[in-house]
C-alpha cells in the first residue's frame, strides 16, 4: 500500500522541487488497452475504495511553512472523484496512434498542485469497439512498481466478480486526519532532518560542489554512501551523442510487443536476464541509429531505475545509475555479454548511491542550484531505462479485459525514455522521445524492434515479423529504407 506517512521523504521532495524546471518533470503514465468500454460507475466506485486504503489519493502536498523542511501530504477537504476518474472520446477512426498522441498531450499537462497528483481518463473509440484508460500520476505519489501495487486494488480476475466488501470502520480509523501542520512542527521537523547530516558531510558537500575535482581527495574515513553521492553531484563528463544534443518539451510517444518467453529464453541462454536484454536491445538501437546517420558512437551513457523495493508498498523505493554501454558495431551475443557485466557493476554501485542519499543532501541545497545541479546531471545521459515487473495472469477492470500495458517513463532531460512492462506473456514498451533531440523517431522505434528481434534470434527463436499491438505492422521509416537500399 502506498506509504501513509504525512510528510513526504527526501526523494519525494527533490522531485518535486526539481519540478520548477519543466523539463525534469517527473509525472509518468500507463496505457492500458481494454476490449471494450469499463463500466465507469464501477471504475469510480472501485477507486473512491482505493483512495480510503491509500491516503494518498485523496491528499495533497502542502508546502512547509517559509519552504523550511519537507513538504507534507494534507487532505484535500474537497475532494470529488469525479475530478479525478472521467471519460472522453478520441475521433474515428481512433488509431493506438491518435491514442500516443493524446497521452503527449495529457502528459504536457501539468498537475493541479492544489488536488491530489493524479488521473485516470478512460478513452473511447479505439478500433474494434475497444476503450483504454490512461493512468496519470506524479512521481510524488509513487513509483512505477508501487502503481503495479496500487492496481491490485482496482483490477480483478474475472470480468464480472463478487462486489468487494466495504472498507473496514477500523481501517479508516487508523488513518487519522492529515491537517496542515503549524510552522512550530515544521520547524522542529527541519530541525530533526538537519541533524541526520553531520557537519563533515556538509562541508564535503561544500567543497566537492565548489571545485568537482576535489572528489578525489576525500579521506578513506568518509562512507561509501557518502563517496557516492558525491561522485554523483560532481558528475561532470557529458552525454556522448553527437546528435542528441538538443532538448525540447516536444514529445513523441512510441508503443511495441514483445514476446516474454522468448526473449526471457534468448536471455537465458546468454547467461543473463530479460533486464540485461532490454538494456542490450535499447544500445543496440542507439548505436545503429548512429551508424545509420553517419555519426558511430563507440558508447553512450544511460541511466537505469534499479527497485530497492523490500515491502508492499506503493511509496517509491527505487535507486537511479548511470552507466556507459557499447554502442560501436558488434554481434549482438557480444554487446549482451558486455552489458551484462555493467549491469552487475552498476547494481552494485547502486548501493553506495542511492538515490535517497543524495536526495538528503540536496535537501540542504536551495531549489535553484538543486535544479541547477539536476540539470546538469541530466546533461551526462544520452537515455532512460525502467523496467516493471507487471501480471503473468489475465486482468479486468470495471468489466473490460486488459489487452496491453504500455508505461510511459518520464524524460528528465534525457533524449529518451524507454520503459517495459511484463503483461500476460508480452513486455509491452513504452518509448517517450524528445522530439528535437531524437529528429528520426521512427527510425529509432524500428531499430528497437528489430534489435528485439536480433536478440530472440540468438536464443534460437523468432519474434513475430509484424507488432503484435498493430496487424497491419509499421511500415519501415524513411531513413531505414533509404539506408537499407545502400546496404542493398
Amino acid at each position: 500500500m502506498i506509504d501513509a506517512e504525512r510528510r513526504m521523504s527526501d526523494t519525494e521532495t527533490l522531485m518535486w522541487r526539481l519540478e520548477k524546471d519543466p523539463f525534469l518533470a517527473s509525472s509518468f503514465a500507463n496505457i492500458t488497452i481494454l476490449d471494450r468500454p469499463p463500466d465507469m460507475d464501477r471504475l469510480a466506485a472501485r477507486m473512491e475504495r482505493a483512495t480510503l486504503l491509500m491516503p494518498r489519493l485523496r491528499r495533497r502536498v502542502q508546502p512547509a511553512p517559509g519552504n523550511f523542511g519537507n513538504p507534507t501530504w494534507v487532505d484535500d477537504t474537497d475532494f470529488d472523484i469525479r475530478r479525478h476518474v472521467r471519460r472522453i472520446a478520441i475521433a474515428a477512426p481512433g488509431t493506438l496512434a491518435q491514442l500516443r498522441d493524446l497521452v503527449t498531450l495529457l502528459l504536457a499537462d501539468p498537475f493541479d498542485r492544489s488536488r491530489p497528483l493524479w488521473q485516470f481518463i478512460v478513452v473511447d473509440g479505439l478500433e474494434a469497439g475497444r476503450s483504454a484508460l490512461i493512468e496519470k500520476v506524479h512521481h510524488t505519489v509513487g513509483d512505477g512498481q508501487g502503481m503495479v501495487e496500487l492496481s491490485m486494488l482496482f483490477l480483478d480476475l474475472e470480468r464480472d466478480p463478487a462486489p468487494l466488501p466495504p472498507v473496514e470502520a477500523e481501517t479508516i480509523a487508523r488513518l487519522a486526519p492529515a491537517t496542515q501542520p503549524d510552522a512550530t512542527e515544521a520547524l522542529r521537523d527541519a530541525i530533526g532532518d538537519s541533524l541526520r547530516i553531520p557537519i563533515a558531510v556538509l562541508r564535503q558537500v561544500r567543497d566537492v560542489l565548489s571545485d568537482p575535482a576535489s572528489i578525489g581527495t576525500i579521506g578513506s574515513s568518509t562512507s561509501a554512501t557518502v563517496k557516492g553521492v558525491l561522485a554523483q553531484l560532481s558528475e561532470t563528463d557529458p552525454a556522448r551523442s553527437p546528435l542528441w544534443t538538443e532538448r525540447s518539451l516536444r514529445r513523441r510517444l512510441e508503443t511495441m510487443r514483445v514476446p516474454y518467453a522468448t526473449l526471457r529464453a534468448a536471455a537465458k541462454s546468454m547467461g543473463g536476464t530479460l533486464n540485461t536484454a532490454f538494456v542490450t536491445a535499447a544500445a543496440h538501437a542507439a548505436g545503429e541509429y548512429h551508424r545509420q546517420l553517419g555519426a558511430p558512437v563507440e558508447s553512450l551513457r544511460a541511466s537505469m531505475a534499479i527497485s530497492t523495493r523490500t515491502d508492499d508498498s506503493g511509496a517509491n523505493a527505487f535507486s537511479l545509475v548511470r552507466m556507459l554501454v557499447p554502442t560501436a558495431e558488434m554481434p549482438i551475443a557480444e554487446r549482451f555479454s558486455a552489458v551484462n557485466e555493467i549491469l552487475a557493476t552498476a547494481r552494485a554501485e547502486s548501493q553506495s548511491a542511492s538515490l535517497d542519499a543524495i536526495a538528503a543532501v540536496a535537501t540542504l541545497i536551495p531549489t535553484s542550484v538543486v535544479t541547477r545541479l539536476a540539470r546538469a546531471q541530466a546533461e551526462t545521459v544520452d537515455f532512460a531505462t525502467s523496467n516493471v515487473r507487471g501480471a503473468g495472469v489475465p486482468l479486468y477492470m470495471a468489466g473490460s479485459k486488459l489487452l496491453a500495458n504500455y508505461p510511459v517513463g518520464p524524460l528528465a532531460g534525457v533524449a529518451f525514455n524507454v520503459t517495459l512492462m511484463s503483461y500476460l506473456g508480452s513486455m509491452d514498451v513504452g518509448i517517450n522521445i524528445d522530439e528535437a533531440a531524437v529528429k528520426e523517431p521512427e527510425l529509432l522505434t524500428d531499430l528497437l524492434r528489430s534489435s528485439f528481434a536480433a536478440i530472440s534470434l540468438v536464443g534460437g527463436d523468432k519474434l513475430p515479423a509484424r507488432d503484435l499491438d498493430d496487424p497491419s505492422g509499421p511500415a519501415p521509416s524513411p531513413v531505414r529504407r533509404r539506408w537499407l537500399a545502400r546496404r542493398r
